[in-house]
C-alpha cells in the first residue's frame, strides 16, 4: 500500500522535496543500516571516493532508493556473492552504483525494469514490482538519472546519477 501511495505522489507531482546538502558517505551509512540490521548472507564492500562534493537531496527519499536497490541486489544474488555499493564524482555529478553478482537481467528487459509491476520472470521472487519504478521517479524528482546495465562476469549494475548543486562541480 506505501508503494502505491508513493507512486500515485510521484504521478501526480505532489512529491515535497526537503532538500538539504548531504554528504554521500552519510547517505550510504543512512541506507546500509536496515541492511546490517538484517543480515544478509552476502557480503558487502563499499567504495567512496574521497571529497566528494555535497549533492542536495532529500535524504530520507534517497535513502529510500538505496535500501530498494540494496533489497534487490540481495534478492537476485546467491548467497557468498558480494554486494558493492560505489560512488565517485562524474563531469556531472556524483555517481552512485550498486551492483551485485546475480543472473543479471535479460537484455531484452534492461529499458523496462524501472516501469510500474515490471518483473523479470528469470526467478520466483517476492515484491510488487514497484521498487524500481518508485526509485526511479525519486531520482528523475532530485533532476538525477537512474540506468541498469548487466556486468561483464555476471550480475547486475545499477547507477544513479545526482547532479551537482546548480550543475556547479564541488559547490553545495
Amino acid at each position: 500500500v506505501s508503494n502505491l501511495l508513493n507512486m500515485t505522489r510521484l504521478e501526480a507531482g505532489a512529491f515535497q522535496l526537503i532538500l538539504e546538502p548531504c554528504d554521500i558517505q552519510d547517505l550510504v551509512g543512512i541506507a546500509l543500516a536496515p541492511y546490517t540490521e538484517r543480515r544478509y548472507p552476502l557480503a558487502l564492500k563499499v567504495s567512496i571516493a574521497d571529497e566528494l562534493p555535497l549533492v542536495q537531496v532529500d535524504v530520507s527519499l534517497m535513502a529510500q532508493v538505496l535500501v530498494n536497490l540494496l533489497d534487490n541486489a540481495a534478492k537476485y544474488s546467491p548467497e557468498g556473492t558480494t554486494l558493492e555499493i560505489q560512488a565517485r564524482p562524474h563531469t556531472d555529478g556524483v555517481l552512485l552504483s550498486v551492483a551485485d553478482r546475480g543472473s543479471g537481467i535479460p537484455p531484452e528487459h534492461l529499458d523496462r525494469i524501472f516501469d510500474k509491476f515490471f518483473r523479470s520472470k528469470q526467478q520466483d521472487t517476492s515484491g510488487t514490482g514497484l521498487g524500481l519504478s518508485i526509485s526511479k521517479g525519486i531520482v528523475e524528482a532530485h533532476g538525477g538519472r537512474i540506468w541498469a546495465e548487466n556486468r561483464p562476469g555476471g550480475g547486475t549494475l545499477i547507477q544513479i546519477l545526482l547532479p551537482y548543486p546548480n550543475g556547479k562541480r564541488g559547490q553545495a
